[in-house]
């Protein structure tokens, strides 16, 4: 059955001819606005958001990756004053966007930029109070190397995003605090296993398990519907990156690793039926064609057919993307209705509204 959309003339004329009440009709506008209000704050892409995240994404790299390599010459205090100053900008700037002006996603991507400065003024903190968590003062390399020491500025950066989203309920925060706790993963396992040396491979192990986890937590998040936007969103793009890469990263030597990599890419697109949720496919999909070109590179190594066997790949590739296009929501109704009441409940709430 096609989806039908109903204006606000739609709801009035009705109201004129007598098919619904006045209560009715006020009922059906409030919520029809909230529906809509939900919407705007799910994440999209188009030009004009995209500008806006490129932008914001830019700005946080300036402010929290290169800062120091002038700041840093003046000490601690600079250090102090910069974060301060720049936070608070941000924030007054996003709040007059969220209060006075409704345009919520550059208002909220301007609060998140505040919240970046958290670990620049945590880590000029402990310069202040005569802690080096660096043993060198270079800010730069939070974002490079992984330590215990560095714990403090993980938890007041997720500490600044919590209450941000008090009073800033934007979707995008919870990447912060996702991206946040990848890296306290990184710095506690290897604190908690006592061990200074840690490998490439147990990085990739502990990447692995720790988007496995985000990505329970964004489900569970999924299972209620949120006011004021879509937060498991960035939580299963963040999930899925530390899983996925983690599962990349492995290192299957034999066939039958490559093979376990390809079907758990699959169960990724299989996934995305289930929760409704697009990354899960676009990520399956990666994977897929990865596997697949490994066997193309395989069978076809030396030869002529290479190419087209490659083309022939994301051909298919581009074929299934489109099959899912056009049958993704039927597929998606056939295997809510297939699953068992027990199983139907587990889904998420947008997709349990796609079957109903």
């Amino acid at each position: 059955m096609p989806q039908t959309t109903f204006a606000t003339d739609d709801l009035r004329a009705a109201l004129e001819a007598g098919v619904i009440d006045a209560s009715t009709h006020h009922n059906l506008e409030a919520f029809l606005a909230e529906r809509a209000s939900g919407r705007e704050s799910a994440p999209r892409f188009d030009v004009v958001n995209v500008l806006w995240y490129m932008g914001a994404l830019i700005v946080i790299s300036a402010m929290s990756l290169f800062s120091t390599t002038a700041f840093g010459l003046w000490g601690a205090p600079s250090l102090i004053v910069t974060s301060l100053a720049y936070g608070l900008a941000f924030t007054a700037a996003g709040a007059y966007l969220w209060r006075r002006r409704g345009l919520r996603t550059p208002a909220g991507l301007l609060v998140t930029c505040a919240v970046a400065m958290a670990p620049l003024l945590v880590f000029a903190l402990q310069l202040a109070g005569g802690h080096d968590p660096t043993e060198a003062p270079n800010y730069h390399d939070f974002y490079v190397w992984v330590r215990s020491s560095w714990l403090p500025m993980e938890l007041g950066t997720m500490a600044a995003a919590l209450i941000a989203l008090i009073f800033f309920p934007f979707p995008f925060l919870t990447m912060i605090i996702a991206f946040a706790l990848w890296f306290m993963s990184m710095d506690v396992t290897p604190w908690l296993l006592r061990s200074e040396a840690f490998s490439f491979e147990q990085r990739a192990n502990v990447s692995l398990v720790f988007g496995l986890v985000v990505m329970a937590a964004a489900w569970l998040i999924d299972l209620k519907r949120w006011r004021g936007g879509d937060f498991a969103f960035w939580l299963h793009l963040s999930g899925l990156l530390a899983f996925w890469g983690g599962l990349t990263a492995q290192h299957s030597g034999d066939e039958i690793g490559k093979a376990l990599y390809c079907l758990i890419n699959f169960g990724l697109v299989t996934l995305s039926l289930v929760l409704m949720r697009r990354a899960y496919a676009v990520f399956g999909a990666f994977g897929l064609s990865l596997y697949l070109g490994h066997l193309a590179s395989e069978v076809f190594q030396d030869s002529i057919l290479f190419p087209f066997a490659l083309s022939a790949i994301g051909v298919a590739i581009i074929a299934t993307g489109l099959l899912f296009h056009r049958y993704g929501a039927r597929l998606a109704g056939a295997i809510g209705a297939a699953l068992p009441d027990q199983l139907r409940d587990l889904r998420p709430a947008h997709a349990r509204d796609a079957r109903e």
